[in-house]
């Protein structure tokens, strides 16, 4: 199956991009800090959330470029833990969020 690839240049109006991302991810304040970086960039809603996995899930919807930024953060080395992996599917936005809580 192929993996959807983010919107491009040319697209315009919000998406939504939901991230699992793996490794050293729980106990470390992954969360908090991805609420920090989403707030830092500005004008994104959605949230972070612990799976029992120890993977932390990443939802995040506002204009293309703010969650590319989001995601090439995930994909950094600049978050606290370790990452190994980052899985993204992008889509339409749902709505529904309050600013970038973490749950």
């Amino acid at each position: 199956m192929d993996r959807p690839t983010p919107p491009s240049a040319g697209d315009s109006g919000p998406v939504r991009l939901t991230a699992w991302v793996r490794g050293q991810v729980q106990g470390v304040g992954f969360r908090w800090h991805t609420r920090a970086r989403a707030l830092a960039i500005g004008e994104l809603r959605g949230f972070a959330l612990n799976l029992a996995d120890g993977r932390v899930q990443v939802v995040a919807e506002g204009d293309r470029e703010r969650c590319l930024l989001l995601l090439e953060w995930l994909r950094g080395g600049d978050t606290p833990g370790r990452v190994t992996g980052v899985t993204e599917i992008w889509d339409t936005p749902r709505g529904g969020y309050e600013g970038f809580s973490v749950r």
